[in-house]
């Protein structure tokens, strides 16, 4: 089973704070949606963040590595994509969030201005604001009355100025997560079915409301959250794509592709020695990588025979896993999931595809394995290392 990663080509946050309507925030390292207060009328306004990813590579990663000709669920029976922002600093946040995804339906301009702009007196803007899809020479507003079939936008609230952004609302163009207290605010938002949206108009040129441009995501509170401007929510914060970390926004496509063509029964219990075998210790970040695993008998029964037992393949059961960290934050970059990151097998072992394009290069990082078999789960964490390079 695999994952794939691919990175965001925009992104910004749009502020309906009074004093930020035609503010861009493109080059700002962090995305945000959170109520601030303004000072002058004691309300709250909301933030909405767009992000986009290129059509080129959702292409490629639909036609070249997962090896289709459209992303949709009778090619893919088992697969998933999910838009994971990283969390950072967040403030103040009530005991339960819950963040929904659209499909944007206009295109914008990223811009490169930051927040901190806005406090060194610049009035101008490069980029998408809450009231531009794309700056303040052009002032292109955001469709805010007439919205086309199936569309809508804005804010319902004569508090709030009209604007931030617009987006697809039927069935197919929404995904949605909740936060509960003490959670971990990374999100992992299902956004297969919009994904499939922009795979047919990408391939097939389809229309509304088989297919849509490619505009990107808006992720929002719901309305009812945003438009109540005497209560906070809180701050949430996540690390944008002009982060100087590990941790960008990302696409990630998972899907199903183990296949297990030969699989012994002999190492079903009993302690077992896993190590990699004939893997390289770089990987160029272009490289798909088959990792072979070796699997053998910590203590083999004794026998008498004319060849090494060490030379005959081992197995894991078919609940066997891989998980991916990285070796210096031991952040978890490919978490052990039942679903996609089972273990192959063939007459030659255990083994997986790793994707390195959507690894960070220029870094470190661990392989772990999960086994399960009759006598319990066991994790493997053996410095099982490499590096990917450019």
């Amino acid at each position: 089973m695999a994952y794939y990663f691919i990175y965001p080509e925009k992104d910004t946050t749009l502020y309906s704070h009074p004093d930020r309507t035609t503010a861009n925030t493109g080059h700002d390292e962090i995305l945000e949606l959170a109520k601030e207060k303004s000072t002058t009328t004691g309300l709250y306004y909301p933030s909405r963040i767009l992000i986009k990813f290129r059509n080129e590579e959702i292409k490629d990663v639909i036609s070249n590595v997962i090896g289709h000709s459209a992303f949709n669920e009778p090619l893919i029976e088992k697969s998933s994509v999910a838009l994971q922002l990283m969390s950072t600093e967040h403030k103040s946040l009530t005991s339960v969030l819950n963040i929904n995804c659209y499909a944007v339906s206009e295109s914008w301009q990223q811009g490169s201005e930051r927040y901190l702009d806005i406090k060194h007196g610049v009035t101008g803007s490069n980029g998408a604001s809450w009231k531009y899809t794309d700056d303040t020479n052009f002032r292109t507003e955001w469709q805010t009355t007439n919205f086309a079939a199936g569309t809508t936008g804005s804010i319902n609230s004569s508090q709030i100025t009209a604007g931030g952004g617009s987006w697809y609302t039927s069935s197919g163009f929404f995904g949605t997560q909740q936060f509960l207290d003490g959670d971990m605010m990374d999100t992992n938002l299902e956004v297969k079915e919009i994904v499939q949206k922009h795979s047919a108009s990408l391939f097939s040129n389809q229309t509304y409301p088989l297919g849509v441009y490619n505009h990107g995501f808006i992720i929002k509170k719901p309305d009812s959250i945003e438009t109540s401007t005497v209560t906070s929510f809180g701050e949430m914060k996540y690390f944008s794509s002009n982060t100087h970390t590990i941790y960008p926004p990302r696409l990630a496509f998972k899907w199903d592709d183990s296949t297990h063509n030969y699989q012994s029964s002999s190492k079903q219990s009993g302690e077992l020695s896993v190590s990699l075998y004939k893997n390289k210790e770089k990987y160029n970040q272009n490289e798909e990588a088959h990792i072979k695993v070796h699997v053998r008998d910590k203590y083999p029964t004794r026998q008498f025979t004319s060849s090494s037992n060490f030379l005959n393949p081992g197995y894991f059961t078919t609940s066997s896993y891989y998980s991916v960290r990285d070796a210096h934050t031991e952040e978890e970059v490919i978490p052990f999931d039942d679903d996609f990151t089972k273990m192959s097998a063939d007459n030659e072992g255990m083994y997986f595809k790793l994707y390195m394009k959507g690894l960070q290069p220029e870094r470190y990082y661990r392989i772990l394995f999960k086994h399960k078999n009759t006598e319990g789960t066991t994790v493997y964490d053996n410095e099982y290392n490499f590096k990917v390079i450019r």
